[in-house]
């Protein structure tokens, strides 16, 4: 029941300078035979509501649920300003999940600031996001934390975040090319707590994700959610990321 989709990140040569626009990708993602999509928010021509209500009818003329959304944040930061930013990027990418029935939001936690010890940059975060709790319930979106380096750059720091939060509107959004030290034990670990995976094809274009491996992994945690394809290979997105979408049918099928 593992469901392969895609983010629009995927295609973000072609978003920055619209050269395609969400719906575009949506119809994209319905050629390759993909089972849903996410979108991230970074190009969107405008945000009003309108616009939102045509694509969630885009995607369902399609049959592709949304799966998620994704926002750039930085939560491990003393910054008062900076903070209030992170909280009105996530509060403003909940509302627009809401509206397109996405059940999870995608943040990051950031880097470590300077000074700061892991475990004081794991407080920070956790303490930051405790802030956005009950926005997030009060819209049914989860808040998925991705591992994205800095304060994410371990399971165990990932983990710990989470157990801090201590919330089920706070889960992990497991990108599977971002873990760089010991990627499958790191993965293994983090899967319990995902409930929407990036999927690439390489981990920081070092050495390709074996999926067989990954499919074994997931199975045995008993995900049953999506996995997102997050492209970020040299080839052209709309030559590569149907290769690499047929490669995870026949690795799932």
């Amino acid at each position: 029941m593992i469901k392969i989709g895609c983010a629009a990140y995927s295609y973000r040569d072609y978003l920055k300078d619209s050269k395609m626009g969400y719906e575009d990708f949506i119809k994209e993602a319905y050629k390759i035979g993909l089972d849903g999509v996410e979108l991230t928010l970074y190009w969107l021509p405008t945000k009003d509501d309108s616009y939102f209500m045509n694509l969630k009818r885009v995607a369902l003329y399609h049959g592709l649920p949304i799966s998620g959304v994704g926002v750039s944040t930085n939560f491990c930061t003393p910054n008062k300003d900076e903070i209030e930013k992170a909280i009105t990027t996530a509060k403003e990418g909940i509302e627009i999940a809401y509206k397109l029935g996405a059940p999870s939001i995608r943040i990051f936690g950031g880097t470590i600031p300077n000074g700061y010890t892991v475990d004081e940059a794991i407080k920070l975060v956790a303490d930051n996001v405790e802030l956005l709790l009950s926005y997030a319930e009060d819209n049914g979106v989860v808040l998925a934390l991705e591992n994205h380096g800095g304060v994410t750059a371990r399971a165990d720091y990932v983990l710990k975040i989470v157990e801090k939060v201590d919330s089920p509107w706070f889960r992990v959004n497991l990108d599977l090319g971002n873990y760089v030290e010991e990627t499958y034990d790191d993965i293994a670990k983090t899967v319990p707590y995902a409930v929407h995976i990036h999927a690439k094809v390489s981990v920081a274009r070092k050495f390709k994700l074996d999926y067989y491996r990954i499919k074994d992994i997931l199975l045995s945690k008993g995900y049953n959610g999506f996995l997102s394809i997050e492209y970020e290979e040299e080839e052209d997105a709309k030559t590569g990321v149907p290769k690499f979408a047929n490669y995870l049918f026949e690795v799932f099928k």
